[in-house]
């Protein structure tokens, strides 16, 4: 099951208040901004920043590849 597109459409990141690209094959929402990921456990994004994992450039890259299909 994925997220619900209207839920996607009001998620930003707690921290910067900016959009999140959703990574359903891989399980988080991106922060391209910030490098960042949040969890998305049993269909329920989980928007704590101490939750977070900070990522690299490239593996941004990676995971903006697979959201484009």
């Amino acid at each position: 099951m994925s997220l619900d597109p209207q839920l996607l459409d009001i998620l930003v990141c707690p921290e910067d208040k900016g959009a999140l690209v959703y990574v359903e094959s891989e399980g988080v929402l991106l922060n391209e901004r910030l490098c960042r990921t949040y969890p998305v456990r049993d269909d329920i994004p989980v928007m704590l920043i101490d939750e977070a994992s900070q990522i690299s450039h490239d593996e941004v890259q990676r995971l903006l590849a697979i959201a484009a299909g």
